[in-house]
């Protein structure tokens, strides 16, 4: 005791080793943020697998090539049904579930937007959405998935702070998914936590680091997009940063807007018959998925990755490639069918940038990471996020501050059309449900003599 009194981290570290209250928490959230790594991981992989099943199945001449008319709108009317009947909560994008759960005081108002039921729910239907053509990406599920394990985490481990927890594990969930971890720690404060606090620090960055050495030890270090080395090196190059910026963030602030007041209109509409308008606007928004992707040759079904990586590699897209995959996003986003933007977004953006570069003569390269700066920018109005997002991703550290420049330009464009950001004005229409499921459930049940039990 003489030697602790001496050298009190010894003491720390006696109690931390004994103490079960201690150690306890910490292990669970250690295995927590690990975990959040693995699943990534694996949801990665079978998201690329199920993409590469859709386009097995559809590529090829005659009745193979118009197959996507069937299996999609099949697809779209199967996710919609699962998400409505057996995984409630976990339609569309994952995010705007992670930001109202940080909202939410009640833990059983949590259970009902992230849990390990709707951990499954999330990843299989996703999953099956990629393999039926629709165009969504796995990253903003990976969100709720890894707010979902956090906060389970948390109450197997008894800790509190569960808003931090959750911050901390959609943190994780983005740095795994991308292997970007700045881009994790950037979205945790500018997007998930508008109320950042400085003691949620050290949690963000202990879970932001262990899910990715999980992830790295799995599948190894990497850049998304690969590398690129393109830079902005003249003046007419800078006309290109400006002309991104302007128009990508115009085309996702139209983004935003279009899909909140078509989600707004849907949920109206379908009240009178939730279940059969839900599978019958699902099944419309599949054919329209795959009609557009028939004329695009199949170049908007899925994520988009492979579209957005050839464009940043120096190929550049049909001119008219970013109004199609707009469209088939816009659409899957507004079906109901569980699904992110992010991937969708990155390939919107780089054919917007693509298409800039073809009209002013610039890079190919480099216009589709300007575009992508500016038009995720714009949908989500985090510039943040979308400038170290595509800096990570691509490995290119001579574009830093064209790359703010482009977002910046997205984010004010973007607020100038639409001042309500996307993610949490979705967040407030699940925070309204969960107060209406809570109110409707508290009502007094009638006895049928006009006496309440």
């Amino acid at each position: 005791m003489g030697i602790e009194k001496n050298f009190p981290v010894l003491r720390r570290s006696r109690i931390m080793l004994t103490k079960r209250r201690v150690w306890q928490p910490r292990l669970v959230f250690w295995a927590g943020a690990v975990g959040i790594g693995l699943i990534s991981v694996l949801f990665a992989y079978l998201a690329d697998e199920a993409q590469f099943l859709f386009h097995g199945v559809t590529s090829g001449e005659g009745w193979r090539s118009a197959l996507p008319l069937l299996i999609t709108p099949a697809g779209f009317v199967l996710c919609a049904w699962l998400a409505h009947s057996w995984f409630p909560g976990s339609q569309g994008s994952g995010i705007p579930q992670a930001i109202a759960a940080r909202v939410l005081r009640d833990d059983a108002d949590r259970s009902h937007i992230l849990s390990l039921k709707l951990v499954v729910g999330k990843i299989l239907l996703t999953v099956i959405g990629l393999a039926s053509g629709a165009s969504i990406g796995r990253e903003g599920p990976t969100v709720q998935v890894g707010a979902s394990l956090m906060l389970q985490a948390a109450r197997w481990g008894g800790m509190a702070h569960a808003r931090g927890l959750i911050l901390a594990g959609s943190a994780a969930g983005i740095a795994a998914a991308f292997n970007t971890p700045l881009a994790g720690i950037v979205f945790a404060i500018e997007e998930m936590g508008r109320s950042y606090q400085s003691r949620t620090n050290g949690i963000v960055l202990s879970a932001v680091i262990l899910a990715g050495l999980a992830a790295i030890g799995l599948v190894g270090n990497y850049t998304y997009f690969g590398v690129t080395d393109a830079r902005v090196s003249t003046g007419a190059e800078w006309l290109l940063v400006g002309a991104c910026g302007i128009v990508g963030g115009g085309m996702g602030a139209f983004f935003s807007w279009a899909a909140l007041r078509a989600i707004r209109r849907l949920r109206r509409w379908l009240q009178p018959d939730p279940l059969r308008r839900t599978l019958a606007f699902a099944g419309i928004c599949g054919l329209a998925v795959a009609a557009i992707g028939l004329v695009s040759g199949g170049q908007t079904f899925g994520t988009g990755y492979d579209q957005a990586r050839s464009a940043i590699e120096g190929n550049a897209l049909p001119w008219f490639f970013f109004a199609e995959k707009f469209a088939a996003g816009l659409i899957s986003m507004v079906s109901g069918i569980p699904g992110g933007i992010f991937a969708p977004s990155l390939s919107v953006g780089a054919g917007i940038g693509s298409t800039l570069g073809l009209l002013l003569g610039a890079d190919i390269g480099l216009a589709a990471l300007l575009g992508m700066a500016g038009y995720f920018a714009g949908v989500v109005q985090a510039p943040m996020t979308a400038f170290v997002i595509i800096l990570e991703m691509t490995g290119n550290h001579d574009n830093v501050i064209p790359l703010m420049c482009a977002s910046m330009l997205g984010y004010g464009t973007a607020r100038m059309i639409s001042r309500e950001p996307l993610y949490h004005a979705m967040s407030r229409l699940i925070i309204a449900d969960q107060l209406r499921r809570k109110r409707a459930e508290s009502k007094p049940v009638s006895d049928g003599a006009g006496d309440a039990v």
